[in-house]
């Protein structure tokens, strides 16, 4: 087995936002490797917008020497299912007035938010096509979906997404996860993992001045079912202690489970984010909150590295990946 090098595809994604940024300034970055861009006001000065994404995808190739497929339409969910349709390595258009002509005879899976579960509902109910899931009716689909997801997958079978392109919109959790493999796991070894995904979203949130109320455990079993626990704050905070606190709460809840049918991967996160400017000092004032700790050691390992200081708890345990991401 080949390790990924993520310093390589940090540094790729880097360039090639970086190609987006001098297409346009509206660039609304939703992966590592995958954005929006809204080019509708460059016609005069840059050509239609098929001539923009030829033209991106051969500076993309040139200047980062790596192949793009994009996709082209009016609203944003289209431009995702034209720019899946069209990979590897293509460009598809969809013309104005032809969006529904090529959006329903795709299958159902095509839809923005439809996994396997929801595909084989639909699929169930004689539903394979967007084409028929748009002429069923939104009633039928919220009967057969739930409401949220009955209107939305309604929405888009008509092509209806009135969003727009975001620029600088911040991201609303910061999480990190790691695979497990399928050996069985002692929970000392658990909490050793919770410590080290801890340290690292703790440590995000400081960088990035946010603080968050909502603490989050995602598990995958053995069997590939997933269970997810939160639990929320007093108060938000970024404070590693307090957060792993929370999480170790979570994770003893979910012992007997994992007993019962074994654990692949952990995933933690905080959600509720805020700028951490807007955070109200509470009395008493507790001068043990640990937040002292996190300044120190953040600045020793902004100096001289992110292994330059660790929890005893992890010495000689495999980190795991850190996986490259957009600016939290």
């Amino acid at each position: 087995m080949v390790e990924p090098r993520m310093s390589a595809y940090s540094a790729a994604s880097k360039a090639v936002f970086q190609v987006f940024r001098d297409t346009t300034p509206l660039v609304e970055g939703i992966s590592i490797d995958e954005a929006f861009l809204d080019v509708g006001g460059l016609r005069k000065i840059s050509g239609t917008p098929a001539d923009i994404a030829a033209r991106l995808r051969s500076e993309v190739r040139r200047r980062v020497g790596l192949p793009i497929t994009v996709g082209v339409a009016k609203t944003k969910f289209l431009a995702k299912v034209a720019s899946g349709v069209a990979k590897p390595d293509g460009l598809l258009v969809v013309p104005v007035g032809g969006e529904l002509a090529f959006l329903h005879p795709l299958p159902v899976e095509r839809l923005w938010g439809v996994g396997p579960v929801t595909a084989t509902k639909l699929r169930d109910r004689g539903l394979r096509t967007v084409g028929a899931v748009a002429r069923i009716g939104e009633a039928a689909l919220v009967s057969m979906l739930g409401v949220a997801a009955g209107r939305h997958l309604h929405a888009l079978a008509h092509n209806h997404d009135p969003r727009r392109v975001q620029t600088g919109r911040r991201r609303g959790s910061i999480g990190a996860q790691r695979a497990l493999g399928r050996r069985p796991r002692t929970p000392p070894e658990l909490d050793a993992v919770l410590c080290g995904l801890v340290d690292r979203v703790a440590r995000r949130m400081r960088a990035a001045n946010r603080v968050g109320r909502t603490v989050m455990l995602r598990l995958r079993f053995d069997d590939f079912t997933r269970a997810a626990r939160s639990h929320t704050l007093p108060r938000a905070t970024a404070n590693t202690r307090t957060i792993l606190e929370a999480l170790r709460g979570l994770l003893a809840t979910a012992m007997p489970m994992i007993d019962e049918r074994g654990v692949t991967l952990v995933g933690v996160a905080v959600g509720n984010l805020d700028d951490s400017k807007a955070v109200q000092l509470m009395l008493p004032f507790n001068p043990d909150s640990g937040a002292d700790l996190d300044e120190a050691v953040d600045a020793v390992r902004d100096r001289f590295g992110t292994s330059a200081l660790t929890r005893a708890v992890l010495l000689g345990r495999d980190p795991g990946l850190t996986m490259p991401m957009l600016p939290d």
